[in-house]
């Protein structure tokens, strides 16, 4: 008997996003041991405290960039429309699944602009590997960047 779906993407469910990223995702267990919260004590130089709009967070600007880096996603254009739609890495964020994701041009203008001129992207990179090799995440023996 030939049996169909019938169409059910407009029904409203109730789901936790914490359910649907697997266990065993390589974002969860990143997330378990790689505490990212060191970044706001090294960017805090480059925000103003009473000046301006607020800000992105900056957890989840230099995140996303961490997965443009570690999923190999070369465009911020890309990467935007990649964390719309993967759950994983909304998980990661903080993001909910209706939440906005940040615009492509918020990483660009903060990579050209704000940080220009420093080794900002170096000094949390080097931190990250160093957590992650505190945590036997990594062996640090061979390293390969482009």
């Amino acid at each position: 008997m030939l049996n169909t779906r019938s169409h059910t993407q407009n029904e409203v469910e109730f789901v936790l996003l914490d359910e649907l990223v697997p266990a065993n995702h390589l974002l969860r267990k990143i997330d378990k041991y790689i505490d990212f919260s060191f970044i706001l004590d090294k960017v805090r130089p480059y925000y103003s405290q009473d000046n301006g709009r607020p800000s992105l967070d900056p957890l989840v600007l230099f995140k996303m960039m961490f997965i443009g880096y570690l999923y190999g996603i070369r465009s911020e254009r890309q990467l935007e429309r990649e964390i719309q739609v993967n759950l994983a890495y909304r998980w990661f964020l903080g993001l909910k699944i209706t939440d906005p994701v940040p615009h492509h041009s918020t990483i660009s203008w903060n990579r050209c602009n704000r940080f220009k001129d420093t080794t900002i992207f170096q000094d949390i990179f080097d931190e990250v590997v160093l957590l992650a090799m505190n945590h036997k995440m990594v062996g640090g023996r061979v390293l390969f960047t482009d």
